[in-house]
């Protein structure tokens, strides 16, 4: 093996199983995160389709299966609090209650394969990429603090907004907004006293605005997710102003939509983004290769986004493994394995995004039909390889 010491920008969840991988084919692997530590909170994500079968080879699924946030079901409610929808089937953000999908909140999922991944791994905190030179020995890199070093490899794992895309490809390069929307989920308690449930409220009939909770560690807590249109308008970078953002847009909804605002002031795991996709027409240049979001983001809206990120980790170690270390020849067959099932997925977050001139009928019809039978064809379409 000619490459050995890889460098990979991003702590979540592409990144760490990346990471577990690359370490066990014999690569030395160097882990940088701009936050000071593995970030709390996020989304409650699914781990679907052949996803499955990673966590499996990778030993962690038993426990990703006791992290599951074991909802019994949800409702969709009307301004007054009046349920319009009740399921114990499916839920808004799981699909199917008897699939045998997870749904897992994120930072149990990262503490799950970081734990996995072991201590060989080097994490570096509080930092991040500054500068990539490539070079015919490897790739030099400048941190924002840290001494430059130098690697054989390096990974973007760093999200849709990524540090490492726009280094190699430019910036904005391949970022493709959906619709004009926003949305945001932080942490808060479970003040609605709710036990193993789900709530979805809809300011408007396109279902581009409103909230939702969901209950979460024990009914102790409640993942609090809300969205609205923001007509295209740049977001903040600040925390505070993303919150001032977030309670304007929502200003005048009704529900428990004020009361979950209440508490959006003290969240200290606050998330913040507009839907969007990444779409480029190749993943890799020189030693530099893109991974999950980075290269190509679902957005939430596709419920893919974790299983495309941990699949692609896979393939990415195997394929390095399986070309001795060659890039060219590795980053060249992990596109030709992933392409067309990464647009597939792409594809249908576009058809699951709720139409701009439903009306609310048609929202709850939708959202009762949960997730199809072609979705979930779709989440098993890729094959796992063996390397």
């Amino acid at each position: 093996m000619t490459m050995t010491k890889v460098l990979i920008s991003g702590a979540s969840i592409a990144g760490p199983t990346l990471a577990y991988w690359l370490d066990r084919h014999g690569f030395e692997v160097t882990l940088v995160e701009r936050a000071s530590g593995f970030r709390p909170g996020g989304q409650a994500i699914d781990v679907r389709g052949t996803a499955l079968r990673v966590a499996e080879r990778m030993g962690v699924l038993d426990e990703i299966r006791a992290h599951a946030t074991n909802l019994r079901g949800m409702s969709i409610v009307d301004g007054d609090g009046n349920e319009l929808h009740r399921s114990e089937e499916h839920t808004l953000s799981g699909g199917p209650l008897d699939s045998p999908d997870v749904e897992v909140l994120r930072d149990d999922l990262s503490d799950i394969i970081v734990k996995a991944a072991g201590d060989r791994i080097e994490y570096v905190f509080g930092d991040s990429i500054a500068t990539l030179e490539d070079g015919p020995d490897g790739i030099h890199v400048t941190f924002e603090k840290a001494d430059p070093r130098t690697f054989d490899l390096v990974v973007g794992a760093d999200g849709v907004h990524s540090t490492t895309r726009r280094l190699v490809f430019g910036a904005d390069a391949g970022y493709v907004p959906l619709r004009a929307a926003a949305m945001a989920v932080w942490t808060m308690p479970n003040v609605l006293g709710l036990d193993r449930w789900q709530i979805g409220h809809f300011s408007d009939a396109s279902g581009t605005a409103g909230a939702m909770v969901m209950t979460v560690r024990d009914n102790t807590e409640l993942r609090a997710y809300a969205m609205f249109g923001n007509e295209g308008r740049p977001l903040p970078r600040d925390v505070e102003e993303q919150k001032r953002m977030l309670a304007d847009g929502l200003a005048g909804a009704a529900w428990e939509v004020p009361r979950l605002l209440e508490h959006m002031w003290e969240a200290a795991d606050f998330h913040f983004d507009a839907l969007a996709q990444v779409h480029l027409d190749r993943w890799s240049r020189g030693r530099v290769v893109l991974l999950g979001d980075a290269g190509y983001c679902g957005s939430p809206a596709s419920g893919q986004g974790t299983s495309m990120a941990m699949v692609g980790a896979y393939v990415l170690a195997g394929e390095l493994k399986a070309a001795a270390g060659d890039h060219g020849k590795a980053f060249a067959a992990y596109e030709d394995e992933l392409r067309d099932w990464v647009r597939a997925n792409q594809a249908f977050a576009l058809r699951g995004l709720p139409d701009e001139d439903a009306d609310a009928a048609d929202l709850i019809a939708e959202t009762a039909n949960g997730i199809d039978d072609d979705f979930a064809a779709m989440t098993n379409a890729y094959v796992l390889k063996d390397y």
